[in-house]
């Protein structure tokens, strides 16, 4: 394939978004618009990968420090053909240039290459049949030969009823573009320069205009307004509830879930409704996560269940465990094997070893947790003095009776029984019973309150 430039337009104001971040910025999936359009970019290997800018500036350039690309600012909003033409320093006098939108953010890789190889030879133009054409230029043919795009505005009855649309991307050779990019004028309704014009400076130079139809609406739907988005969000979600289920995956209800970055699961999966999945999640094989279930950045070994309403942040979790209902698993947790964390449980940063419960009321934080604990309601290690954290050490077959409070650092014995109701304030021997508690006191005559 011969050299590629990509430009990505992405200088709009996006005023029906009602917002003050940038249109490309705004949040499909909780991932910045443009950011989808960057990632399809560098698929194809281009040089140089060049992001037209306007409205946001700095931010958007902020957004994306790492990838390299060549940011080129529009000042004035004088439409797509002023802003394809100030890239024209940065592109090559060989090769072709792909272009596309950044707030088309659903690109269909396939389509792309297919219009790519066309764009090598001739202008390649996207298009796609659209029901409701409202909004878009319309593709004007002749005996099925394109011969012009016209932009709504300036349609007529007759090219209105048009439903075969320009959804903006194309390809075209270098040397052609920037020979029509500098013969562009602005006569029309809007006192733009049309991209699309070129399409009428190919017909005139006798170069026939190719196209590529689109396979499905959502990869060419570009995003305008709040609305659009939110639709665009469930379309999105469906999409990729769609590839999990061709994976084995067993979703309840593909219309309530919320993949909002990568879901790795394995075989006989069952995700309930209302799910939530962000960062980089992996599920083992034969796990279970019940509704209402949010999970970020976090590993969930075989045969374990997430029971409703749980939470789990940055964490790993062996196979065999049991988490929830109501429970929240912090940044740092490790669960081994067969443990059992229960409902209203939380941990943070600790490490809780094979075959321990912790079934309910409890907080475990900044802890190492050895097999075989038991951990009564109502636990808590108090790991934080006001200005330090500090750790809790519970070693192997350890049984802590409710509502007992463990003031780190403090470290407790293999085998050792802590009595409920204990405050431990100093290292627990092994083996033994240790109780922390005042003398029981019954006061005569006490009376209660009296409502006033």
């Amino acid at each position: 394939m011969m050299s590629l430039s990509i430009v990505i337009l992405a200088a709009g104001k996006g005023t029906r978004m009602r917002s003050d971040l940038p249109k490309v910025l705004q949040s499909l999936a909780h991932k910045p618009l443009l950011g989808y359009v960057i990632d399809a970019a560098v698929t194809f290997n281009p040089e140089p990968l060049i992001v037209v800018y306007g409205c946001g500036g700095d931010i958007v350039k902020k957004t994306f420090p790492s990838q390299k690309i060549q940011w080129v600012e529009q000042k004035e909003q004088l439409g797509t053909g002023h802003a394809l033409q100030q890239t024209l320093p940065f592109i090559k006098d060989v090769g072709s240039t792909l272009i596309l939108y950044g707030d088309v953010p659903l690109i269909d890789h396939t389509t792309i290459r297919k219009l790519i190889q066309k764009g090598q030879t001739h202008l390649a133009v996207l298009t796609f049949n659209k029901q409701d054409p409202t909004g878009y230029g319309r593709m004007i043919r002749e005996s099925g030969k394109i011969k012009k795009i016209v932009e709504e505005n300036d349609c007529d009855d007759l090219q209105k009823n048009i439903q075969e649309i320009n959804t903006g991307i194309m390809c075209a050779p270098n040397a052609l573009l920037k020979n029509w990019l500098s013969r562009l004028n602005n006569r029309n309704n809007q006192k733009e320069y049309y991209l699309t014009d070129i399409v009428r400076l190919s017909i005139e130079d006798n170069i026939e205009v190719l196209s590529e139809s689109a396979d499905n609406e959502v990869s060419i739907t570009g995003i305008n307004s709040k609305s659009e988005l939110a639709t665009m969000e469930r379309n999105y979600q469906l999409m990729t509830a769609q590839k999990l289920m061709e994976q084995g995956v067993t979703i309840m209800d593909p219309a309530r879930i919320d993949i909002r970055g990568e879901l790795i699961a394995g075989k006989d999966v069952t995700i309930d409704i209302g799910c939530v999945f962000e960062g980089k999640v992996v599920l083992g094989n034969n796990v279970r996560v019940s509704a209402y279930s949010y999970i970020k950045d976090s590993v969930i070994g075989d045969s374990s269940m997430i029971e409703a309403y749980s939470h789990i942040v940055e964490s790993q979790i062996g196979e065999h465990v049991r988490i929830g209902p109501f429970a929240r698993l912090r940044p740092g947790t490790q669960l081994k094997n067969n443990v059992h964390i229960g409902n209203f449980v939380e941990i943070k940063n600790s490490q809780v070893n094979e075959n321990t419960n912790i079934n309910h009321l409890s907080y475990v934080g900044d802890s190492h947790v050895g097999k075989s604990v038991n951990i009564g309601a109502g636990t808590i290690t108090c790991n934080y003095d006001g200005t330090n954290k500090h750790q809790t050490i519970i070693e192997d077959e350890v049984f802590i009776g409710s509502n007992t409070a463990l003031v780190a650092p403090v470290k407790i014995g293999k085998g050792a029984t802590i009595a409920a109701g204990s405050t431990i304030t100093k290292d627990a021997p092994p083996g033994e019973l240790t109780v922390s508690r005042d003398k029981q006191t019954s006061i005569a005559g006490w009376k209660k309150p009296t409502k006033k």
